[in-house]
């Protein structure tokens, strides 16, 4: 696969290295920065699921890179049964993580390039693929910037701004939705800095979205998620700034799970809270959040932290990775093409 252009400067968790696809393992951040290669759908699969990659965004484009890996593999001369084992391929990627709507996005995209291209060889179907995954990673950045660029006049000098989870250069292609937002008013000339929850219990907070603006230089303070309704309490909070993982019809957010509580937590306080996402996290099949599906994960995630238990053996545990923040509770969602507020079932059908 041809590679992308790489700025040592910026950071962005996956890369083209001799034809390998590696992604930074983000389950070791930000004690270890291990680059791990993969070469096979299979792994590229296991990869989503275990969370070496992570951030819808980045999802997609990991999920693109798996289709081709897929199809490069397929020993098949007729493109039409060519196409119908790659379909079959894609569904393994497709189960890898239900919530983030990037994957299935990514994997659509791929799947109607190749079929819009039946009538040419598999050979030039292989190629076609290869540069169709390399146009959604290189296209992610450039989102993401605009993205920035449509937010920054929402976020007021001096701001501090607490942000869940990790929407950051770590969960996409680069730059961030989130944290793209951050960058992009901090580059506009305005002194803003960054409140970091610790986002339990993968502490992508602590672990990801600290680490990535430490390395940046922009000013983070790191907090317990109990702590933000305290902060915001003592006015220490001037808005809110959170990604998505998939945004229905009506504006209703999944996002990591956290996001509804801190959501009310604004709300309360008269604190903006907002959304940045790409218009591809945005899924207007389905008319309200009730329908995301939602992903349950492994209670271990919540007793241990690494090797090391924090709860009594075998106690009864909860893990949904994500929860619904309702519409009503989001002052504006933040995309590449444009801001919407209000009315979102308008506004998100405009944007398409």
């Amino acid at each position: 696969m041809a590679s992308c252009p790489i700025d040592p400067s910026i950071i962005r968790p996956i890369r083209f290295v001799a034809g390998k696809c590696q992604m930074l393992d983000q389950r070791l951040l930000p004690e270890q920065e291990i680059w791990l290669d993969y070469d096979s759908y299979e792994d590229v699969a296991e990869a989503i699921r275990t969370m070496v990659v992570r951030g819808a965004p980045a999802i997609g484009i990991a999920a693109a890179i798996g289709a081709w890996f897929a199809a490069r593999d397929i020993d098949n001369e007729s493109s039409r049964e060519f196409f119908a084992e790659f379909q079959q391929r894609c569904a393994v990627l497709a189960a890898s993580r239900p919530t983030a709507v990037n994957l299935s996005w990514a994997l659509e995209r791929m799947q109607r390039f190749a079929e819009a291209n039946l009538d040419r060889s598999v050979m030039e179907l292989k190629i076609g693929l290869e540069y169709e995954a390399l146009a959604i990673t290189q296209e992610d950045e450039q989102i993401n910037r605009k993205i920035g660029r449509h937010g920054a006049p929402l976020i007021p000098d001096q701001a501090r701004i607490l942000t869940h989870c990790n929407a950051g250069a770590l969960a996409t292609g680069g730059y961030g939705t989130a944290l793209g937002v951050v960058r992009a008013a901090l580059a506009a000339g305005n002194k803003v800095s960054v409140i970091a929850d610790e986002t339990r219990p993968f502490l992508q907070g602590s672990r990801l979205t600290a680490w990535e603006l430490q390395r940046d230089g922009i000013p983070v303070t790191l907090i317990c998620d109990n702590m933000a309704g305290y902060l915001m309490q003592q006015g220490d909070i001037d808005c809110v700034i959170v990604g998505a993982d998939r945004i229905a019809a009506n504006g209703d957010v999944a996002n990591k799970i956290g996001t509804y509580t801190v959501a009310v937590l604004a709300r309360e306080h008269n604190i903006p809270f907002y959304v940045a996402a790409p218009r591809s996290t945005i899924d207007l099949r389905l008319t309200d959040g009730s329908q995301i599906p939602i992903e349950e994960r492994d209670g271990r995630e919540v007793t241990h932290i690494g090797d090391k238990a924090l709860a009594p053996e075998g106690i009864a545990v909860r893990n949904p990775a994500f929860d619904l923040t309702p519409a009503r509770l989001v002052t504006a969602i933040i995309t590449e093409s444009g801001v919407v507020s209000g009315d979102y079932v308008t506004g998100l059908r405009q944007l398409f």
